[in-house]
């Protein structure tokens, strides 16, 4: 079973990995590729949140 904890350190290594793809995102003309990249870690991060909210725990 997973932990309350080891969820929390999941999304946390996730928002970083957020926050790498925001940083190498350009003003203008953004490419496809960051985007999917993007949208597929918010998609795991908000997966874990649910998860994390099963077990009763809020982040």
């Amino acid at each position: 079973m997973v932990t309350a904890e080891a969820l929390r350190m999941r999304i946390s290594d996730i928002d970083a990995q957020i926050r790498a793809v925001e940083e190498r995102l350009p003003a203008h003309s953004v490419k496809p590729p960051i985007m999917l990249e993007l949208f597929a870690l918010e998609e795991a991060r908000e997966r874990l949140l649910q998860q994390l909210r099963e077990l009763g725990e809020d982040h």
